[in-house]
C-alpha cells in the first residue's frame, strides 16, 4: 500500500492543499476547526509529512550561518558552545565561517551563506560599517554581535565595553594603584577602539597616569608589551589587557621578570574566559556562553515574523580574583 499524501489528507479533510499545508506548518492563519480536520485526516491515514518537502515549501534550511572573526581560542569556542546549545534544542545546526580577512574576503564568506542558512549570526568588530553593510544579503534575517551597522537596520547585540572598564579602573584606584598601563586590541577593532577610548576617559577622571599600547589580542602581544615597557623603564602599578590572553601572556612576562603580581604589578583582563578563572585572573565577565545562546534566540525569534533594528546592551561584570587581590 501506498503512503498517504498531503492531497490525500486534503481530500479526506475536505480543505484545500494549501490550507493543509499551513495547518501541518504551524501558521496562525488557520482555524482552529481546519486545524482539527486535518489533525484527523492525519490519524487515520497515517500521514508522515516529508521533511524534504517541507523544507523546501517553507524556503528553510534548518540551519544558521555563523560568521566569526576567527574559529580558534576559548572566547569563540565558548559563543559557539552557547549558540549551538540553543541551536540543538530548536532543531538547527550551525554552519560556521571566518571572517579574519580582507573586506573582500569577508563579503565573498557572507554571500557564501546566502540559499544555505535560514539567517546569520555576524561578529565582525573588525569591519567598518560600509563594508559589513554591502556584503550582507539584504533579504537574509541576521543579528549582529559587536559589530558596527552605520544603517541601523540590522537588529544588534553589543556589550557596555564602557562600563566594564570603568570597573576595572576604579578597583585599581580602590587599591591605592596610580600608574596604570592598558594593552588594547588592534585599531580598527570596534571593542579594542572602545575599551582604550574608555580607559583614557576613566583614568582622567581618577586623576591617574595612564599608557596604552596597542596588542592583538593575542597572548604573545601581552608578552611583548610588558617586556617593551620594561626594556624602557617604565613604571607602572596595574596593568589592564583588553582581553584575557593579553592579560595571560602580560602575566608570564611579568613573572619571567621576577615582579609580584598582585604585590608589585596588579593585573586585570576582559572576557572572562575558562582559563581566567583556573589562574586566578581578575577581568570582566562577559558571560559568553550566554552572548552566543541570547544572539541564536533572537535570531530565530525574527525568522518569518521580522525583528526591530533594536540594539540590546549587555552589562559586563568585574569578577575580582588573585591578580588583584592580595591573598
Amino acid at each position: 500500500m501506498s503512503e498517504a499524501t498531503i492531497r490525500d489528507v486534503a481530500r479526506r479533510a475536505q480543505l484545500s492543499v494549501a490550507t493543509v499545508s499551513r495547518a501541518l506548518n504551524g501558521f496562525d492563519n488557520v482555524s482552529e476547526q481546519a486545524k482539527e480536520r486535518v489533525a484527523e485526516a492525519v490519524r487515520e491515514l497515517g500521514y508522515v509529512p516529508h521533511a524534504g518537502a517541507r523544507s523546501l515549501s517553507l524556503a528553510r534550511t534548518n540551519a544558521i550561518g555563523v560568521v566569526l572573526p576567527d574559529l580558534h581560542g576559548e572566547f569563540f569556542s565558548e559563543i559557539v558552545r552557547g549558540m549551538d546549545r540553543e541551536a540543538s534544542r530548536r532543531g538547527y545546526l550551525l554552519l560556521l565561517s571566518n571572517l579574519h580577512g580582507s573586506p573582500d574576503q569577508a563579503a565573498h564568506a557572507l554571500r557564501t551563506m546566502h540559499g544555505r542558512v535560514d539567517g546569520l549570526i555576524v561578529m565582525a568588530p573588525h569591519l567598518n560599517a560600509e563594508d559589513l553593510s554591502a556584503a550582507l544579503p539584504p533579504a537574509l534575517p541576521s543579528i549582529l554581535i559587536n559589530t558596527r551597522d552605520g544603517s541601523g537596520s540590522r537588529a544588534a547585540i553589543h556589550l557596555d565595553n564602557a562600563a566594564g572598564v570603568r570597573a576595572v579602573v576604579d578597583h585599581f584606584a580602590a587599591l591605592g594603584r596610580e600608574r596604570i598601563v592598558h594593552v588594547a586590541g588592534p585599531s580598527g577593532n570596534v571593542d579594542a577602539d572602545e575599551r582604550a577610548t574608555a580607559f583614557r576617559k576613566a583614568c582622567a577622571a581618577r586623576g591617574l597616569q595612564c599608557e596604552v599600547l596597542r596588542g592583538d589580542f593575542e597572548e604573545i602581544s601581552g608578552e611583548r608589551a610588558v617586556e617593551e615597557l620594561l626594556e624602557k623603564g617604565r613604571r607602572f602599578d596595574a596593568l589592564f589587557a583588553g582581553n584575557d590572553n593579553m592579560a595571560i601572556g602580560a602575566l608570564q612576562a611579568l613573572r619571567s621578570a621576577g615582579l609580584k603580581v598582585p604585590d608589585d604589578v596588579a593585573v586585570a583582563g576582559f572576557d572572562d574566559i575558562p582559563l581566567a578563572r583556573h589562574l586566578g585572573l581578575t577581568t570582566v565577565r562577559v558571560r559568553i556562553a550566554e552572548l552566543g545562546e541570547r544572539a541564536l534566540t533572537r535570531l530565530l525569534g525574527s525568522i518569518g515574523r521580522g525583528d526591530s533594528a533594536e540594539d540590546e546592551l549587555h552589562a559586563p561584570e568585574l569578577i575580582i580574583r588573585s591578580t588583584t587581590a592580595r591573598q
